[in-house]
């Protein structure tokens, strides 16, 4: 089977950390197991040396250092479990989830760090290019202030007119009275979503930013497993979930993460700043969770036969976790 796992997000920094964790101390404790009992697995690799408490009593009984490095390494096996499991079954993996809700999901492009005066032609070369509905541009420090960040806002949906879906990325950078302020002043240009306005670690700056708007929030690339999820909805933290299926805990984490968006009324969209499988994981689990809603698609995949002039994509077909894409796309995306 095949699976995919990162130190950090947005990084394909030196695994050799990872590597060693997997080889050394979670792949010698799955030895003998049989791997189609992903759930069991799961806990066996969460729980660590207290897993036989977890499996006997039906509740978790996590290790020390149950987050981070741990998790990430969890992650790549669990999505290399789904595979083995489909393959075996001959069964694309969002099958043996329950079912996909439709044969296509809507695909936005993300990019967008042009400046005031090229942010619009920048943004509507990804439409033009990629037959996109919707697209993403960055905010929030690199601009210097939140009124800067507005008006490159503004800029591009002036571009874009009203019919494209624009949403916007701070990257965490803004404090809360920063993210408060530039969504004042960008309430009017109709976003979809304003993704990380404030830190991963200021849960309840972030709610405190969502009660001030009706943006939508979107978050979650930075977050663990369900538990840092389930506390994000509590806090009323965000609108749109975005685990990061390499660090999240994979597909098993990330179906219960799902879950938890449904019970919660929000909306799931897998954040997708990964390499080949990944991606692929992450599009089986947008297809099969009741919560999904939209994915990031590479620009490798613009122009495939996968994607349509109204910029959606084709959910996966093959067997297993991954997709039918070509070997060529893979190769450049596991770069």
């Amino acid at each position: 089977g095949w699976g995919e796992a990162k130190e950090e997000v947005g990084s394909a920094s030196n695994c050799s950390a990872l590597t060693s964790l997997i080889n050394q101390r979670i792949g010698p404790s799955l030895v003998g197991e049989d791997p189609r009992d992903i759930n069991r697995l799961a806990e066996t690799i969460y729980n660590g040396s207290r897993a036989h408490y977890a499996l006997r009593e039906g509740h978790v009984f996590p290790i020390l250092g149950r987050r981070g490095i741990t998790v990430a390494g969890m992650s790549g096996i669990d999505i290399a479990l789904w595979d083995i499991l489909g393959k075996s079954l001959s069964a694309p993996v969002w099958r043996l989830l329950g079912g996909r809700r439709s044969d296509r999901m809507p695909a936005y492009a993300s990019g967008g760090w042009a400046g005031v005066d090229l942010i619009g032609d920048q943004l509507l070369g990804y439409v033009q290019r990629g037959g996109f509905s919707a697209v993403k541009m960055r905010v929030g420090i690199i601009d210097g202030s939140p009124s800067h960040s507005a008006l490159r806002v503004h800029a591009a949906r002036e571009a874009l007119g009203p019919t494209i879906g624009l949403a916007c990325d701070a990257h965490g950078t803004f404090t809360v009275s920063e993210a408060k302020q530039f969504c004042r002043l960008a309430e009017d240009a109709n976003l979809l979503w304003f993704e990380e306005p404030v830190s991963a670690d200021d849960k309840r700056g972030l709610a405190e930013v969502r009660r001030s708007t009706s943006i939508p929030i979107a978050t979650g690339e930075s977050e663990f497993n369900r538990f840092d999820y389930r506390e994000l909805a509590e806090l009323g933290a965000a609108d749109i979930f975005q685990p990061d299926l390499a660090i999240c805990g994979g597909v098993t984490e990330a179906m219960r993460i799902g879950a938890i968006a449904s019970a919660w009324n929000l909306r799931l969209a897998p954040h997708l700043w990964t390499g080949a499988l990944a991606f692929a994981a992450g599009m089986h689990v947008a297809a099969a969770s009741p919560a999904g809603w939209i994915l990031r698609l590479p620009r490798a995949l613009t122009g495939s036969s996968r994607v349509r002039s109204l910029g959606s994509i084709e959910n996966p077909s093959g067997y297993g976790a991954r997709t039918a894409i070509p070997i060529d796309i893979i190769t450049r995306l596991s770069r």
